[in-house]
């Protein structure tokens, strides 16, 4: 009996070594390629110049990432899933107002500068649901007693991708606005006078954080987007400035109602106010390269008739797709090598504090994901998600898991407010993201089977 239990004991510690190193290698594979990145851009070695990793990034968001969406959502998806996956962006949504309300926690917990409160909450709501989840995605799926069973890649990357759009509307609508520079913080001018940005002439002195997950953002900028374009329209109505904005007088307005109350006209100008936000607002860039591809996946697959011309062994346009492929093959090693290379140009200054950056690390990369099990746990029991579909589940759960999303860096930088903080706390982030994502993926690995 005792020799029984003995090797019941040993084969449970063998059982649980084994789940605990099938969860941690994919995750040091991924680390790998991320040192080798670092080294390559170290500043004292220099064997690759910054300049080589902003083209590989440009490869990345223009041609790798749009070719491993196209080819696995598009041969994923179709009509019916579209029905069963419907919680994929609904947890985006979900994963991010709740960041905001953990945001908020840490803002009156830790008192952050009065000008850094509603980037502490952004930095602590928006995570990253793409790039990152692909990678990490792409290296549990490359295993030979892979988990989630035959498929998994193509669901898994099926999963985050259609994902994704939501997020980047998030980022240019809601993000944008946010993270506009803070009225009572931003340097005022004499009336008839601009502040004129300095900007180099050769892209190579940005930094790297800027272009590592968005290239091209500097091509975003709109007219008002490094200043505090909200505040100042929205304060008008109190001040009824005409000089400062005369086209958001109304037209024909005499004098005669110059002495009517401010209550009777605020209604038609805050209309009209919301209508030259909505203007400025660069929606339009929302339809790049990535998104594209998983709108075009999405056609395809939802369409039999066109789905069978494009995929499949026997189909007219195998060639392609098998080219698109081989190219979708280069996406994760180029997205860890280019992680690489920005953690390697370290974290910059920041007035941030260290409290209040502890806070957002310990809010985002702890906190949150335990929220998020609950939450995904509980939508299981609601039957919300796919029956029996672990990497669904697994991809849920990382959009609660991975450190804030590299693109708030760009946004930052677009609109010229707290972009050495975003830095330093991207890169404090991902530096501890690396011990948090082991400890959550070896939970995660224990808790599917029972979701």
């Amino acid at each position: 009996m005792i020799r029984y239990l003995a090797e019941i004991y040993k084969n449970d510690m063998k059982s649980s070594g084994e789940d605990l190193l099938s969860a941690i290698v994919p995750l040091m594979k991924l680390l790998s390629l991320t040192v080798i990145g670092l080294v390559l851009a170290h500043p004292k070695t220099q064997i690759i110049p910054k300049a080589t990793f902003k083209l590989l990034s440009k490869l990345v968001f223009a041609l790798f990432l749009p070719c491993l969406i196209l080819t696995e959502l598009g041969e994923s998806i179709t009509f019916d899933s579209i029905g069963q996956w419907w919680f994929i962006p609904v947890n985006v949504l979900v994963s991010t107002l709740v960041g905001c309300l953990l945001g908020f926690l840490v803002v009156i917990i830790c008192h952050p500068p009065p000008e850094y409160k509603r980037f502490t909450i952004i930095m602590t709501a928006f995570g990253n649901t793409g790039n990152l989840c692909l990678a990490i995605v792409g290296s549990v799926c490359h295993t030979s007693n892979s988990p989630f069973g035959p498929h998994c890649h193509s669901r898994g990357v099926a999963y985050v991708s259609f994902a994704q759009w939501v997020a980047v509307i998030l980022v240019y609508t809601l993000v944008y606005h946010m993270m506009e520079p803070p009225m009572e913080f931003y340097e005022v001018c004499e009336e008839g006078t601009e502040i004129e940005e300095q900007r180099p002439t050769n892209d190579i002195s940005r930094p790297l954080l800027v272009e590592a997950e968005w290239p091209g953002m500097e091509e975003k900028e709109t007219e008002h987007s490094k200043t505090p374009f909200i505040a100042r329209t929205f304060n008008s109505i109190s001040i009824c400035s005409a000089t400062t904005f005369p086209d958001l007088d109304i037209d024909g307005e005499t004098g005669e109602s110059s002495h009517k109350s401010i209550r009777c006209l605020a209604e038609p100008r805050v209309v009209r106010k919301i209508r030259i936000v909505a203007e400025q607002t660069p929606i339009q860039h929302i339809l790049q390269p990535p998104t594209i591809a998983s709108l075009l996946a999405i056609i395809i697959g939802m369409v039999p008739q066109l789905k069978s011309f494009v995929f499949g062994y026997d189909a007219p346009l195998s060639f392609i797709t098998d080219s698109l492929e081989i190219l979708a093959g280069a996406m994760v090693p180029s997205v860890m090598l280019i992680l690489g290379g920005m953690l390697a140009e370290g974290p910059n200054d920041s007035k941030l504090g260290l409290r209040t950056t502890i806070g957002v690390i310990v809010a985002r990369l702890l906190v949150l994901p335990l929220l998020g099990i609950g939450i995904v746990t509980l939508a299981s029991k609601l039957n919300f998600l796919v029956p029996g579909d672990a990497m669904y589940r697994f991809v849920l759960l990382l959009q609660y898991t991975t450190p804030s999303a590299i693109l708030l860096g760009a946004i930052a930088s677009l609109r010229n407010y707290a972009v050495s903080e975003a830095s330093a706390l991207l890169f404090w982030q991902h530096v501890f993201a690396l011990f948090s994502l082991s400890l959550y993926i070896v939970i995660y690995s224990k808790l599917l089977p029972h979701m």
